[in-house]
């Protein structure tokens, strides 16, 4: 491209606001002593102004501007900022009575302030607004909205006397002029210049705002110095001149430092220059001399004339002048210059003749003017030219956008209201203010419709159309094409309103030239559009047929010759895009769309063409091809300009300097839509070049001239460019499709939803949009694209370049758009190797737009074709149909390693082991597949993975662990066991064993935990369990009985009995309930079986000794008691348990159960008791069988039951009713002896026949258990029963003595003796348990002689009672008897011997 680019055409980028019309707060005041004026005397009106600043990059008012519109007495001011979202910034101004003058809004910067003045047909007004720099002096803006400098306008006093002053009446406002000027002296006094009623000017002066003064009122009048040229300054009615008067039309002013020079263009054609220091006329110039003029002209009077000023401070003022004449119009511009004492004059650069459109704004540059008209058929024209380098006076066009089209195209197979509603909110086609007020006439004012968001607005107008449409239709029947017509009529009457309030809303006011950044916008009354340079191809195509014939061969390319057959070329491509009706160029769309070949398209619209070629088009083609010297390289240049393809990967973004506030350049709405917009635009434009660029190809293909063609070589050549030109329409196509295709809404949690599963492929800080981020209005996905994510690739590689000095940097508007559109179309372009656009679908959620945009790229695009795939796979898991997604992802794993996206998704995360990258990106998608959820698929994709890397160790650990893990989820226990079987990796294989056990465990599926076969695993498969139940609540988890049935499974009976009896031992100890000594006492019994079924001399188990594995009841097996790790015991005592051991500990543990069962308080105190301690429980209990059979088991004396039961019959025998109550619960409790009489018995002859028949039951050495029960009795004082003596003297007569002696029961004693001597003699010895009494052939007997004789004297001592007295003779006399029967039995054995 030639370096000519300036004077290239440009295009209006206008899109259609999507959002609602902003919420404009409204100020509204009048003023005293004024009288109202009708609001219609001026028409609408507009303008703008620009900060000093706004082209610098690091200031606080970069790429800011205010615009205003004026419409009768309200003024609407909206602050607009191509960098951030300015809050607050649109505001309605209303003046109540006193409409505005047509250019009476002015704006001047001082150091804090920016100064609103303000120019009614009453009154002038000055506003102070803090300055947005003094505002945000000194502070980073790295925030996406910043308040506008109209935030606090509504705290302002309008009325103040200061801020305002009433134009007073003398000399007053000329009725016939509107011009007007403001300014603001160096010593911040606010000036007002009007044309006054007098002719000329007067000057109102207001004191600075801090400052007390009067306001002043000057009269600029003729001056001497000017008298020299003209032919005096008699008032015109002296002169008897009837020429047109001296008022002002239009007025500019130039500010010098303490001074300004005010430009009056008045009625008579007459420029003057006033310095209002000296209140001068410095200089006069008719400027009729530098036009064709006739006297009638002279004499009429200006109305017409525009004047602007435009200052450089290297070549000094310019001064633009639009003359207009009926039929004609003219502009001047000149050049101030400065002569000898103080002298000016005016250097005429230049004379610019223009049409008759009528000029509604034009606008003046130091080297251009840009100027707007309106033609006859009320169309808007923009144009500019560069006065000083266009000697031929060719003006520049600029393409303005044009209305929608009025035709609405229904074919059969549509559905009118989705036709239609496609049309209607096609972004960019239609405002929504413009829809809105189409929807409230529609409705005729039934309802208001206010603030409506895009959707919204789109459900209100089906409603309301089809509302109208059912209203419409009778009851009877109509065929479906009347119906469908009847829907056409209503909604074709719905689009006209539309278009009708859309003409209104983009009549165009006025143009704003930003000198500072060179940006030129086109003022509407609904919105504001900007001006930007086209590319050389759009150019071209463009421009209308005289400009392209005139065009300058050499400042497209260097080469003359090539120029001409690209100019030549582009005049075909021309010839045939007219050609083609809206219905042909559908024909291009639908195969785009449906994804067919657009070169049999091409070849069809061109059969369609020559079919109906009546005005010869085909020969003025092949007559222009005639002229192209080279067809095949002109073609080739115009396919190189249009393609954006690059080689290798745009570099990525860096950080953007936070200091410059790069992070927000471009980064408004305005801006994003802007931008957008213009590359919708180009894709447009480029996409018709390139389908009538196929059509002409396809023509040269029919051709059979073979020196056109070139022989057989060109025909190839022919074929190649056809195949290149047919990606690029496609390129083309998908960008516009993706410029017209809106984003959807997307919840906040789905966001967070999506970021956490991207955070899985490590994307999560690369192109997603964060959840916080919202927007105001619907954004296509390329304005989300290039907000997100383009924007900051584009900004830092323009202004992050090396030696690139960011501060003294300046913002050029043209070169800026252009280079910024230029580097967004390679991000887009779907051929290059970036894939960031799809990525910035994928992070914000746009999955039905990636969907359609990656089926409108597969058939042709053979770039990040596995990228492309692995999108449809998220598009399709997003969607819920996982085995389509899995079946992509797949597919996109043969490309792994060749394309740069899936070279990101498959880094390594630090401390990862590395694998192939083929096994990385299988791993990245199974971990995405598991986030989602599907197991299935993740099993899938494993088995895949696993038959890829079979020579691979880690990897096919860390895919079996995977497949055990998800087989394992699913309930696929024997696959989950296979995988962990195949496992290599030990360690991981021994992690997947616990969990399949714990697994297993939660799910009760025991018999597969039971029966897998655990080949290698077995002692691994043992530890595991015996670890999860010594580590385990016993009571909530069965770790022991699994562990119990692995080993019973596999006929380890002694394994097994030791389980039971840990587990037994551990639930005394941990569990001292009631459920817990049952479960012991059948552990305990499961252990016995289990070692009755071993031989004898293997029935044995080994034990840990009690106290070696847990120190405290209840503690942790891992932890000490403050938590600590508890250090492994080196040594630990084994104790050999066998067969009888286990029997007494499950006696005891039944024992303890009886107990518990008796009386569940005692639960924690009998739960781990010893076997005496258990006794004592039992006895106190009354359970006394019990606790016989313990003593018997534990080979513990007896004694304790007897006294304890002795205790029991005393209690019962003293006690009252409540403690027989009590005593028959506890008998109940054991085996009483059977009663066979008919008698009642109480508790108490019970429990002593309990006793009586226990003494019987079990006898004692030496009578011990007899001596203890009676020892009791007398202790207590209780009379001994008949049967426990005669039962005690059967069994040992003399320790009975013995007792009645220790308790001083004489008389007791006595009659014992007694009867115990006649049974020594053989009187009733068989009660005595004497078998042979005295006599000389039986064995020897004999007597307690000891204690007979302490009887004797303690009868001896005691002789003072009579009883005792008798008693102790009659015990002497027995004795005596039994002495000399002894002695005779003495002497008759020892005679026997002899």
């Amino acid at each position: 491209m030639a370096a000519g680019l300036a004077e290239r055409s440009y295009m209006e980028l206008g899109p259609a606001p999507r959002a609602p019309s902003r919420r404009l707060r409204e100020i509204s005041f009048s003023l005293p002593d004024t009288t109202p004026v009708l609001a219609g005397r001026y028409g609408d009106s507009a303008g703008g102004f620009c900060y000093r600043e706004c082209a610098q990059l690091g200031a606080a008012t970069r790429n800011r501007c205010v615009r205003w519109t004026a419409s009768g007495d309200t003024l609407e001011l909206v602050e607009e900022s191509l960098d951030t979202e300015l809050l607050n910034n649109a505001v309605r101004l209303c003046i109540q009575g006193c409409p505005l003058l047509p250019g009476g809004v002015h704006l001047c910067e001082v150091q804090n302030h920016l100064v609103l003045l303000l120019v009614t047909v009453q009154s002038v007004h000055r506003v102070l607004l803090p300055h947005p720099a003094y505002t945000y002096r000194g502070d980073l803006i790295t925030e996406s909205q910043m308040q506008s400098v109209f935030t606090d306008i509504g705290k302002i006093n309008f009325r103040d006397p200061s801020s305002y002053y009433l134009i007073p009446s003398v000399p007053g406002l000329a009725d016939n002029s509107v011009a007007s000027a403001a300014w603001l002296s160096s010593d911040g006094e606010a000036l007002f210049a009007l044309p006054s009623a007098a002719g000329g000017i007067f000057v109102i002066k207001l004191p600075p705002h801090d400052v007390p003064g009067v306001v002043s009122v000057v009269e600029l009048k003729q001056s001497s110095v000017v008298q020299r040229f003209l032919t005096g300054w008699m008032p015109t009615a002296i002169r008897g001149d009837s020429g047109p008067s001296d008022v002002p039309i239009s007025l500019a002013v130039h500010c010098l430092d303490h001074d300004a020079f005010l430009f009056a263009l008045c009625q008579d054609h007459k420029l003057r220059m006033w310095s209002y220091k000296d209140q001068m006329c410095l200089m006069v110039a008719d400027l009729l001399e530098f036009m064709p003029v006739s006297r009638d002209l002279r004499l009429t009077a200006g109305t017409g004339h525009r004047l602007r000023l435009a200052f450089s401070q290297s070549l000094g003022l310019y001064l633009g002048v639009y003359m207009h004449a009926p039929k004609r119009g003219q502009f001047c511009v000149f050049q101030l210059v400065s002569t000898e004492s103080s002298r000016y004059s005016l250097d005429h650069i230049s004379s610019l003749f223009s049409s008759q459109e009528t000029l509604i704004d034009f606008a003046l540059t130091s080297a251009e003017i840009w100027a707007l008209w309106h033609n006859e058929e009320n169309q808007t024209i923009v144009k500019y030219i560069n006065f000083e380098q266009n000697v031929a006076g060719q003006w520049n066009q600029v393409f303005m956008q044009p209305l929608p089209e009025e035709e609405v195209t229904i074919r059969h197979d549509q559905d009118p209201r989705e036709t239609y509603l496609e049309y209607l909110f096609n972004p960019g086609r239609f405002s929504n203010a413009a829809i809105q007020k189409a929807l409230q006439i529609f409705s005729q004012g039934t309802e208001r419709y206010m603030d409506l968001t895009w959707d919204e607005l789109k459900k209100e107008v089906t409603l309301a159309v089809e509302n109208e449409f059912q209203g419409s239709v009778t009851e009877r029947e109509c065929s479906p094409e009347e119906f469908c017509q009847l829907q056409v009529d209503f909604w074709s009457k719905f689009c006209a309103c539309c278009l009708q309030y859309q003409e209104a809303l983009l009549q165009p006011l006025a143009l704003l030239l930003n000198p500072y950044t060179n940006m030129v916008c086109l003022l509407k009354k609904g919105s504001v559009s900007f001006l930007v340079p086209c590319s050389l191809v759009d150019h071209l195509y463009l421009l209308s047929n005289e400009h392209l014939l005139t065009e300058d061969d050499a400042v497209i390319f260097d080469d003359v010759e090539m120029s001409r057959d690209v100019v030549c070329l582009v005049q075909c491509l021309r010839l045939i895009g007219k050609s083609i009706s809206a219905e042909i160029a559908f024909t291009m769309e639908m195969a785009c769309s449906c994804l067919q070949p657009p070169e049999k398209a091409a070849e069809q619209i061109l059969e369609d063409l020559i079919a109906n070629d009546t005005e010869n088009v085909m020969e003025n083609i092949h007559s222009k091809l005639q002229e192209i010297r080279n067809p095949i390289l002109a073609i080739g240049v115009l396919i190189r300009e249009m393609d954006y393809e690059t080689d290798a990967d745009m570099e990525r973004a860096h950080p953007l300097n936070m200091r410059m506030n790069l992070t927000q350049l471009y980064g408004s709405s305005t801006a994003v839509s802007v931008v957008c917009w213009g590359v919708c635009k180009v894709a447009t434009i480029r996409f018709q070049i390139c389908r009538d660029l196929l059509i002409l190809q396809q023509l040269l293909l029919r051709r059979s001239n073979p020196v056109v063609l070139g022989g057989e070589q060109l025909f190839q050549s022919q074929q190649d460019l056809l195949h290149r030109t047919s990606p690029l329409l496609l390129s083309y196509y998908v960008i516009r499709w993706a410029s017209q295709r809106l984003a959807s809404d997307i919840p906040l949690d789905t966001l967070e939803s999506n970021l956490q599963h991207l955070s899985v492929l490590e994307l999560a800080d690369t192109t997603v949009q964060t959840p916080h981020k919202l927007v105001s209005s619907p954004q296509t996905i390329v304005e989300l694209f290039f907000q997100e994510v383009a924007r900051k690739h584009i900004v830092s590689r323009l202004f992050l370049q090396p030696n690139a000095s960011l501060a003294e940097t300046s913002l050029n508007w043209p070169h800026l758009i252009t280079t910024v559109m230029a580097d967004f179309l390679p991000l887009l372009w779907p051929s290059n190797p970036g894939f960031l656009f799809p990525e910035c679908l994928m992070g914000s959620c746009q999955y039905t737009q990636l969907q359609e945009y990656i089926r409108l790229l597969q058939p042709w695009c053979h770039v990040n074709v596995g990228s492309c795939c692995f999108m449809m796979g998220r598009c399709y898991l997003v969607m819920g149909e996982g085995h389509k997604a899995l079946d992509y992802f797949c597919q996109a794993a043969s490309e792994v390693g060749k394309e740069e996206f899936l070279d990101r998704l498959i880094q390594p995360e630090e401390g990862e082991m590395v694998s192939t990258p083929r096994l990385q990106y299988y791993n990245k998608v199974l971990r995405l597949l598991e986030m989602v959820g599907l197991p299935e698929l993740v099993i899938e994709l494993a088995s895949l993975a696993i038959m890829e890397s079979v020579d691979d160790y880690g990897a096919q650990a860390t895919l079996r662990t995977c497949l055990f893990k998800h087989q394992l989820d699913l309930g696929h226990n024997r696959d989950a066991y296979i995988a962990l079987i195949q496992n290599p990796d030990r360690s991981r294989q021994l992690d997947c064993l616990r969990q399949l056990v714990v697994v297993l465990c939660e799910r009760s599926q025991l018999q597969d935990l039971v029966e897998f076969p655990y080949v290698n695993l077995h002692d691994e498969v043992v530890g595991i369990i015996e670890s999860h139940a010594r580590a385990v609540d016993l009571m909530t988890h069965n770790y022991y009985e699994l562990l119990y049935a692995f080993h019973i499974y596999r006929h380890n009976y002694r394994k097994a009995g030791t389980v039971m009896f840990e587990y037994g031992m551990r639930l005394g100890r941990e569990v001292r309930t009631l459920k817990g000594l049952q479960k012991q006492s059948n552990c305990f019994l499961a252990a016995l079986n289990c070692l009755r079924l071993i031989r004898p001399e293997y029935a044995w188990i080994a034990q840990p000794v009690s106290g070696a594995m847990y120190e405290r009841p209840g503690a942790s097996p891992k932890r000490s008691h403050d938590g600590e790790c508890a250090a492994v015991p080196t040594t630990r005592q084994i104790e050999i348990l066998k067969l009888e051991d286990l029997e007494r500990e499950y006696v005891l543990s039944r024992t303890r159960l009886t107990l518990v069962q008796h009386n569940l308080s005692t639960a924690a105190l009998a739960g781990n008791s010893t076997p005496e301690e258990a006794l004592a429980l039992l006895i106190q209990a009354g359970l006394f069988d019990t606790a016989i059979t313990l003593c018997q088991t534990f080979r513990l004396p007896l004694t304790p039951i007897f006294e304890g039961l002795m205790f029991k019959c005393i209690k019962l025998q003293l006690g009252g009713e409540a403690a027989q109550a009590e005593g028959w619960k506890w008998l109940a409790s054991n085996q009483l002896p059977p009663l066979f009489t008919t008698k009642e018995s109480s508790a108490t002859d019970e429990a002593w026949r309990l006793l009586s028949s226990y003494l019987e039951r079990y006898p004692s050495q030496n009578s011990l258990y007899h001596r203890c029960v009676i020892n009791k009795l007398l202790a207590h004082g209780i009379p001994l029963p008949t049967w426990l003596i005669n039962s005690y003297k059967k069994v040992d007569a003399a320790a009975l003595l013995r007792l009645y002696l220790n308790y001083d029961l004489l008389e007791e004693a006595g009659d014992l003796v007694l009867e115990y001597v006649d049974a020594v003699l053989g009187k009733g010895h068989e009660y005595f348990g004497i078998e042979f009494p005295l006599s000389a052939t039986a064995p020897m007997v004999w007597l307690p002689y000891t204690a007979i004789d302490q009887l004797l004297q303690a009868l001896r001592e005691s002789s003072a009672n009579p009883n005792n007295t008798l008693l102790f003779q009659k015990l002497c006399d027995k004795m005596e008897d039994y002495h000399q029967k002894v002695s005779m039995a003495t002497q008759d054995r020892l005679y026997r011997r002899k």
